[in-house]
């Protein structure tokens, strides 16, 4: 007896649908598994054997073949237990293969029948409601992550005796249900608060500007300025997460495994702090089956790289086209693989090895050389793509002790996202272009116009601080932030060294006349 059943597969974070077709026929016992299976669908045979068992069900005693088609496609992970196990009692006779056609199976068995929870539910449920698939068969704890898809009838069985009921009797089940939407409200987790921070109004505007366009940002100063703490407080200032990003968010999230525990959708901004030991490969993605890495991991959210000037030069030159381009491409041996990485880059670091280099209080002891050396970690292509480049300085005696608490993250909150609605009615009609940030040179044309004195100011900016024709763009689109008349250059740093030649085109803050709708 033959018998076809239908699963899927993640390439990248896509879905690819997979046959497996199950013959058991005469011969010496055993079963074989065809069609480039990983080791774990190898191991599914004797745990497929001890489950149909142990679940009350006969195990056929004859020679089955599993063939797994496209036979060219390599398969990975325990996801095929549910279809191979569905396979064999449907070609022993055990349960109904009417429905075999219309369903697409996946799901992890354990040995005594029940159905655990597998990664990348939501994009392989994308895919079969494209594909025409009427129902999709998962364990219980997937139900509410795929149900997010509409227009598929999304059916949660914790047992293995659970499918084959549904099989043979399916007018008795009703698929999950989900509304769809998402709470623009509801955050899950608290996150620190702007009201905590003392001063630093230079920063705070900085965070504000970057939250409302996306821009890349850097703080450079010395220990205990408050660089890190004002970073972690930028998720809290961020427009919350539409519907279709949430949906990228939670595709991605769910291929790398974090979402078994999670519930149906990420709702929360992505934000991940690697450490600064981490690999080249654990940024972009990798491995012999590319996985998302932690900028793609960061999509829609904030990469944030603390002691920026710790990580290994060539980890960090991995980051320059995805934060060009907002996507990488992984290519092996056999396939290539594209992951979304649209992320704002959020770093932090000291101006030299001692930390103290231009600090009012204790005296910097690294010569020029160690500085030069310290800074020739990052760069110039990568320092061109941080849009906001920002020194903060300690705070005074008097600004600890007496100065009060700042601004609530909510009232910035408001602002940024007044700001951010505007953008999206601005960029109303244009793909992929959601914040200023990502606007290319043709639209700057056409939202970014200057009149002459803020051309002929910016033009002696680019010939004395020697700015790109990328930095001038950068330029513009963090000018189109802010509601202010003129435009103005903020040199802050006195010393003409490498760094204050850096940080004064982070500072050089471009401001459009009129203000624009």
């Amino acid at each position: 007896m033959l018998a076809r059943v239908w699963s899927a597969s993640i390439v990248g974070i896509d879905a690819v649908k997979v046959g497996v077709e199950v013959d058991v026929s005469g011969g010496l016992p055993g079963i074989v598994v065809l069609g480039l299976p990983d080791s774990a669908i190898q191991e599914s045979r004797e745990r497929v054997k001890a489950t149909l068992r142990n679940a009350g069900f006969a195990f056929p005693m004859r020679k089955i073949v599993i063939n797994l088609t496209p036979a060219d496609l390599r398969k990975e992970g325990p996801c095929f237990d549910l279809p191979i196990s569905v396979g064999i009692l449907a070609a022993s006779e055990q349960v109904s293969a009417d429905l075999l056609g219309d369903y697409l199976f996946l799901g992890e068995v354990s040995l005594d029948g029940s159905l655990r929870p597998v990664a990348g539910v939501l994009p392989i449920a994308a895919a079969a409601q494209k594909m025409g698939i009427a129902g999709l068969v998962i364990p219980a704890d997937n139900a509410q992550e795929a149900a997010v898809v509409q227009g598929l009838a999304v059916y949660g069985c914790k047992h293995l005796s659970d499918v084959v009921d549904l099989l043979n009797n399916p007018g008795r089940y009703k698929p999950v249900q989900m509304d769809g939407t998402v709470d623009r409200t509801t955050v899950s987790y608290p996150s620190p608060d702007l009201h905590d921070v003392k001063g630093q109004a230079h920063a705070r505007r900085a965070l504000e500007i970057a939250a409302a366009g996306g821009h890349n940002l850097i703080f450079v100063g010395p220990p205990g300025s408050g660089k890190t703490m004002l970073a972690r407080r930028l998720p809290g200032i961020l427009p919350p997460l539409s519907f279709a990003e949430s949906l990228e968010v939670t595709r991605i999230h769910s291929v790398a495994g974090l979402l078994k525990n999670r519930g149906s959708l990420v709702r929360d901004r992505p934000f991940r702090s690697p450490h600064h030991s981490a690999s080249g490969p654990s940024l972009v993605g990798g491995g012999s089956f590319p996985r998302p890495g932690e900028i793609s991991l960061s999509h829609n959210g904030i990469l944030f790289l603390d002691e920026l000037t710790e990580f290994k030069r060539d980890v960090l030159e991995f980051l320059r086209q995805p934060l060009e381009d907002g996507y990488v491409t992984i290519s092996r041996t056999k396939l290539s693989v594209t992951f979304p990485a649209q992320f704002t880059l959020v770093a932090s670091t000291n101006p030299c090895p001692c930390g103290y280099y231009g600090d009012t209080i204790q005296q910097c002891t690294c010569s020029p050389r160690q500085r030069e050396q310290y800074w020739a970690k990052l760069s110039g292509p990568l320092m061109d793509r941080i849009d906001l480049q920002v020194a903060v300085n300690r705070l005074k005696p008097e600004e600890i002790t007496q100065q009060p608490t700042g601004e609530a993250s909510i009232s910035v909150l408001q602002r940024v996202q007044q700001a951010s609605d505007r953008a999206i009615t601005r960029f109303e009609g244009e793909a992929n272009l959601r914040c200023n940030a990502q606007m290319q040179s043709r639209h700057l044309q056409k939202w970014c116009k200057l009149d002459d004195a803020s051309r002929n100011l910016l033009e002696v900016a680019i010939r004395k601080l020697g700015l790109s024709a990328r930095a001038s763009d950068r330029i513009l689109k963090v000018a189109r932030i802010p509601k202010c008349l003129n435009l103005k250059l903020v040199t802050s740093l006195k010393n003409r060294t490498r760094l204050s030649r850096r940080m004064n085109r982070g500072l050089l803050e471009c401001r459009l006349t009129p203000p624009m709708k």
